[in-house]
């Protein structure tokens, strides 16, 4: 289960959401990050009413990093 302290469950109460220029325009796998709050939140831009992410700053960081320089495994 999936504890509620680093969720919020409907990310439309968080304003400032934004989506990388990187991200395609149809794709639909994209994630939007909202700027301007203590934790980093991070949703599913195709479910704007749907639950949020919320990571520490050096969290987000560390993930962003670890994107940008292929250092994540691939997925199965």
């Amino acid at each position: 289960m999936v504890s509620s302290e680093h969720t919020i469950p409907n990310s439309s109460s968080i304003n400032g959401w934004y989506k990388s220029s990187y991200s395609g325009g149809d794709q639909g796998e994209c994630l939007e990050v909202a700027r301007g709050h203590a934790h980093v939140p991070v949703r599913d831009s195709k479910a704007v009413t749907g639950p949020a992410v919320l990571f520490s700053a050096n969290g987000w960081t560390a993930f962003v990093t670890a994107v940008k320089n292929s250092q994540l495994p691939p997925t199965q």
